[in-house]
């Protein structure tokens, strides 16, 4: 384990930014999380030493930004295990690529094929889809959850066909936190023929992904939900799928040949998905955020989470009267609640009372739109943990709550 009073050091926002005069208390990761400071130093670094564009200048500080911009492939290669760096294709985060590669397997679809998903998926997770089925007809179909909100394998079974050609489901959902089990999922979809598709925006910073031994065949994740820069991410694939996929965008830098009879001659994977110039700054940021968390080590980062969390749901449960947990049982970071018996009172009225105490937390439908049905309510409540959250956070979010049950904090917003 790591020291996590050495570790909260290392950001900026927890050193003295202050919300409503009081200490920062961050339960917002799973929006986007806290940036270390090795992080700001290695943008900063770019932009004060060698800010050159890449794949385009013959000197010696583009060379630099060559060499630092391609090597964030080997560190995100080496991240979730992929066979090859030429398996790692820069995004601008994980809506892009899901979009990438809605895009870009579409000519392999027909009408009547189906898309399997869940009903906890976030809308990056739905909506390019959604649009497949608007443009060739193919068909939506959802694994049912089961009582306690969680994806079963017996659900995904019963849900499984042969007309199934793409299981696409977050690893870690984004609200719940339950944490399904994509190598069995996985080995169930390809005895079908179908490939799965991840949406690793909450697993690849909590916890370990290897791609290899759970043989997904797509992963998309976001830099800025483990630290690192926004409008940055990575969409990986085993490399002769993604070459069967076809390009997003196209423009400088993805072809090979132009010819003036309209002709034109793509890259391989990678290089034919990232046309124009990109993201560099976001990119090199990306790659140290993602050594960082390797430093920690994301069994480490699994394992303080699972402790704190534990330790914040323990006492909620014992302390507060009237909190309604929908996932007192995640294994991973968020906490997804409301507070009941006050009536007209909804989950922003709760987010904007903690926020009066320095307290900063998510309210609503948290872009899962389908799920608010399956939890039969409007909107919740959701306290999301990272690597530099402490016992003392949740002391600090326990007690705030129960003075607002308790108290009539509430009234102002009723």
């Amino acid at each position: 384990m790591y020291d996590i009073n050495e570790v909260r050091k290392n950001y900026p926002m927890l050193n003295g930014v202050k919300m409503d005069g009081q200490d920062l208390v961050y339960l917002d990761s799973a929006a986007t999380a806290l940036k270390p400071q090795c992080v700001i130093d290695k943008v900063v670094e770019y932009y004060a030493e060698y800010s050159t564009n890449a794949h385009r200048g013959d000197y010696a500080l583009s060379h630099r930004t060559d060499s630092e911009y391609e090597n964030v492939r080997k560190i995100a290669q080496r991240l979730i295990n992929a066979k090859s760096e030429l398996e790692i294709v820069y995004t601008y985060g994980t809506t892009h690529g899901i979009n990438m590669l809605a895009h870009g397997i579409k000519h392999q679809l027909k009408k009547g094929d189906v898309i399997l998903l869940c009903e906890a998926e976030h809308a990056s997770n739905v909506l390019p889809w959604f649009r497949l089925k608007e443009e060739i007809g193919i068909e939506i179909e959802y694994i049912p959850l089961n009582d306690e909100y969680k994806l079963t394998l017996d659900n995904f079974k019963k849900a499984m066909h042969d007309k199934v050609k793409i299981v696409s489901l977050a690893h870690i959902g984004n609200v719940l936190g339950f944490i399904i089990d994509m190598k069995e999922i996985t080995k169930i979809a390809h005895e079908y023929g179908a490939l799965v598709a991840v949406d690793g925006a909450q697993s690849v910073p909590h916890i370990p992904v290897d791609v290899q031994e759970l043989d997904i065949d797509f992963l998309n994740f976001s830099a800025h939900k483990l630290g690192g820069p926004s409008g940055i991410g990575v969409f990986y694939g085993k490399y002769d799928l993604l070459n069967n996929l076809e390009a997003y965008n196209l423009g400088g830098g993805m072809n090979t040949r132009i010819e003036c009879n309209t002709c034109y001659y793509i890259k391989n994977a990678p290089f034919k998905f990232e046309a124009g110039t990109p993201a560099i700054e976001a990119t090199i940021g990306m790659g140290r955020a993602m050594e960082y968390i390797m430093e920690l080590g994301l069994n480490n980062i699994h394992q303080h989470l699972c402790e704190i969390r534990k330790y914040a749901i323990d006492c909620l449960q014992n302390e507060v009267e009237g909190i309604t947990i929908y996932n007192p049982d995640s294994e991973s970071g968020p906490i997804a609640f409301n507070v009941i018996g006050y009536e007209g009172a909804r989950a922003q009225d709760i987010g904007s009372a903690l926020a009066t105490r320095g307290i900063a937390v998510r309210t609503g439908e948290h872009c899962a739109k389908l799920l608010v049905d399956v939890l039969e309510t409007k909107g919740t409540v959701r306290a999301s943990l990272y690597l530099y959250n402490s016992k003392a956070d949740m002391d600090r979010l326990v007690e705030a709550i129960k003075e607002i049950v308790k108290g009539d904090a509430l009234d102002w917003l009723l």
